[in-house]
């Protein structure tokens, strides 16, 4: 079995031995289960795309009779996989570490706050007003957020803003 598993996994009795030489069974588990950067790329399309689609369907739903239900729902499931398809890129501990890194550990905890509570709002207290605010803030949260992986784009955000303010 050991034969057929190391013919599977592509790697040769030189890499295989380094991989016990380094003991760590996180590091082999990871090196005998990473996927290949085509996979990574597909994956993220398709599970950036399935978050675009359910935004998408949310606004589609906000014209229906319990639309905001659905709305909030939906949106906050796009919201989801749009930030679970960057675990395809650069793996999801990697991805918890830059989420959780002190430059964006406040933005971080407000976007996910603001996911339960949108959908605490929407499905448990049933309070349309309270929903929208928190899809608002929601997006607000998400947009900052995304801003952080951008050099210097929270600066220009700032600055565009304090602009539009000071008029």
């Amino acid at each position: 079995m050991d034969k057929l598993r190391k013919a599977l996994s592509g790697r040769d009795a030189s890499e295989e031995q380094e991989a016990e030489e380094r003991g760590n069974i996180i590091t082999q588990v990871i090196d005998t289960n990473s996927l290949s950067w085509s996979t990574r790329i597909k994956g993220f399309a398709v599970c950036f795309g399935l978050g675009f689609l359910f935004s998408i369907l949310g606004t589609a739903f906000l014209f229906l009779p319990r639309g905001l239900v659905l709305f909030t729902v939906f949106y906050t499931l796009g919201n989801v996989m749009a930030i679970s398809s960057t675990c395809f890129l650069m793996g999801p501990i990697n991805q918890c570490k830059k989420m959780f890194a002190k430059t964006r550990i406040i933005a971080t905890i407000i976007m996910i706050l603001a996911l339960i509570m949108t959908l605490i709002a929407a499905l448990v207290i049933h309070k349309k007003a309270l929903a929208i605010l928190m899809v608002v803030i929601q997006f607000c949260a998400m947009t900052w957020y995304s801003l952080s992986y951008i050099p210097y784009a929270r600066d220009a955000a700032k600055k565009c803003f304090g602009s539009c303010l000071d008029v």
